[in-house]
């Protein structure tokens, strides 16, 4: 199991409702892990982290930033998560929001 969902809780169905979906793999039960709440940085731990400004246009995404600011598009989330936006859809145009430089500190925000 990889470090990332160490600590994730893990439910296990094996109720009949899940049946139609176990069949087709021909399994008695599926795990799942549960998803994680995650909460937006505080006043304090924004304070700690060096971010620049970005003016959002049509056609941005933040998969796009994050692979220009960290270099690896999956880290899309963390832009989303540290503006409080879970999805582009929720971004207007004209939006200023902010990209934290450091991605290691910024991580390091979810585990405290």
């Amino acid at each position: 199991m990889s470090t990332r969902y160490k600590n994730t809780p893990r439910l296990i169905n094996s109720s009949i409702y899940y049946e139609p979906l176990r069949e087709p793999r021909d399994v008695k039960k599926i795990v799942q892990y549960a998803t994680p709440r995650l909460l937006n940085p505080t006043q304090r731990q924004r304070a700690q982290l060096q971010a620049t400004q970005h003016v959002w246009a049509y056609g941005d995404r933040l998969y796009n930033l994050a692979n220009q600011f960290y270099g690896d598009p999956t880290y899309w989330w963390a832009i989303a998560w540290y503006n409080g936006y879970p999805t582009e859809a929720h971004i207007w145009t004209g939006a200023i929001i902010y990209i934290p430089l450091d991605l290691e500190k910024l991580l390091g925000v979810l585990n405290t």
